[in-house]
């Protein structure tokens, strides 16, 4: 889905966005796929929206803002039907407006299509070009539509032969919920890079970006689609089936550091636990004599606590975090957006004065926020402030879903690790390396998607045009489809 939601540090990583999808004849599937994206708020903060299928038509809503701003029991009342997808967004690509809010419904010769998004695709400006050139008309700047118009115009006589032909053309990242007015459909791209689990709710199914969002509805977790994979649910049952050849896996690995919940289960694993190995590979690869350990609140805890565990330095809650500044669409401007780390945090002052801290946190991308929290607890009384991130530096943009500024905007990219700690003000900077990262994850690095760290992406960014080609109908036969056959022809201008 390519447009603005929710943001590493006000100057940091911003991700991609939340999916839900429910097919449950018989419950208020409105009101579930609310709570569903009320618990995937943490992916995006720009706009929310849901979709209902009720057999005959497809009824959206969808607005600017937190998940509980945009929606009142009038909407939930609108949204009739035994099927629903939703949508909570921070915009990677397209414009932060209220046409880009997602689910993105489209009519074509397939009948209408919901689609909500998460993921980027690297190939949508051709794909767009490709489409228009056939006479679409967009009215949306995000890679969503292309993708709902690909689907409601695909080939072939069932969802399965459909979701196969769009599947061959996408190139990118997408873990997708799509709804169509009697089925729910879902889809992960062939490397995996964005999650997307399966559950049992009932009789019913459900599918999210994370199982947090099935906890948080007493849903059973089935499994999580592996790459390639698709999913249709309808009245004669639900199907999983291999829908793309499987690429090299390519989980991108922030979602372990930071983008998902603690309380989330990836590729089996509880994040929170992970989390606090991270640290004690950080206190491992970066000790120093201090006399407290402090996260920045809330994605560095658990790191800060695995720090304080493996290097026997107590810990202790130093910053005091505001979780209502930010979470508003109404972006200030530069000089605001600084002065915001002020309005975030709060130290406490009598638990850090003339103490030596250990600072944990996520990451470091522009290095504009944490010379504002250096500054912050050294004006609090710290005597001596140690930065331990945990993650590596992050020298390359990311094309997948998270907006992460031009390579020349990271800080990594232009300056060494001594320079950056003289930028940021701190007495000593440590970051955990990728093979600490892999230990504390326990899984093989070529599983993931580290391309930000080394600049080795799971697919080529940079595409030459890609043109699509299809086949029209011959004159004069009974109508069907405007698509009929596709396939990918490479420019080799």
């Amino acid at each position: 889905m390519s447009s603005h939601g929710s943001r590493m540090k006000e100057s940091g990583l911003r991700e991609k966005c939340g999916v839900f999808g429910i097919y449950a004849p018989g419950e208020d599937v409105a009101r579930l796929t609310f709570y569903g994206i009320y618990a995937l708020q943490h992916r995006g903060q720009e706009s929310a929206g849901i979709a209902t299928g009720d057999g005959q038509r497809i009824h959206v809503r969808t607005g600017m803002g937190l998940v509980s701003q945009v929606f009142d029991e009038e909407d939930l009342r609108h949204l009739r039907g035994h099927v629903a997808i939703g949508h909570t967004r921070y915009s990677t690509t397209g414009s932060s407006l209220p046409q880009n809010a997602q689910p993105i419904l489209v009519e074509g010769p397939n009948g209408p299509v919901a689609v909500a998004h998460n993921g980027n695709l690297v190939n949508a400006e051709a794909l767009r070009y490709s489409l228009e050139e056939m006479g679409v008309q967009f009215r949306t700047s995000t890679d969503t539509e292309v993708i709902a118009h690909l689907l409601a115009s695909a080939p072939g006589p069932t969802w399965r032969e459909r979701i196969a032909a769009v599947m061959r053309v996408l190139k990118g990242a997408y873990s997708l919920a799509v709804l169509t007015p009697t089925s729910l459909i879902a889809m992960r791209d062939p490397w995996g890079i964005r999650p997307l689990c399966l559950g049992r709710l009932n009789g019913g199914y459900v599918v999210a970006s994370e199982t947090c969002a099935l906890d948080h509805l007493g849903a059973e977790l089935i499994r999580e689609l592996g790459p390639g994979e698709a999913m249709v649910v309808d009245e004669e049952g639900m199907e999983v089936f291999q829908a793309a050849p499987i690429e090299r896996p390519s989980l991108c690995v922030f979602e372990f550091i930071y983008f998902a919940r603690p309380d989330s289960v990836l590729r089996g694993q509880l994040l929170y636990p992970v989390r606090m190995a991270m640290g004690r590979e950080l206190a491992r690869e970066h000790p120093v004599e201090a006399d407290l350990v402090i996260g920045v609140p809330d994605s560095a805890i658990p790191a800060a606590i695995g720090y304080s565990h493996e290097s026997g330095i107590p810990y202790a809650e130093g910053l005091v975090k505001n979780r209502y500044v930010g979470r508003t669409f109404i972006q200030p401007h530069q000089r605001l957006r600084e002065m915001g780390v002020y309005l975030k945090f709060n130290p406490l002052r009598e638990v850090i004065a003339g103490k030596r801290l250990v600072v944990v946190d996520d990451s470091i991308v522009r290095g504009t926020t944490t010379p504002k929290v250096v500054e912050m607890l050294r004006r609090a009384g710290a005597r001596e402030v140690h930065m331990r991130i945990c993650s590596p530096p992050i020298r390359h943009p990311c094309p997948f879903g998270i907006d992460m500024a031009t390579r020349w905007e990271l800080i990594a990219n232009e300056k060494t690790v001594e320079e950056i700690r003289r930028h940021i003000g701190a007495d000593s900077l440590g970051y955990l390396s990728i093979d600490g990262l892999m230990r504390a994850i326990g899984q093989s690095r070529d599983t993931f998607c580290t391309a930000c760290f080394t600049g080795d992406y799971p697919l080529p960014v940079q595409l030459q045009m890609d043109k699509l080609v299809f086949e029209r109908p011959s004159p004069g036969g009974r109508h069907q489809p405007a698509l009929t056959a596709w396939s990918w022809e490479r420019d080799r201008r």
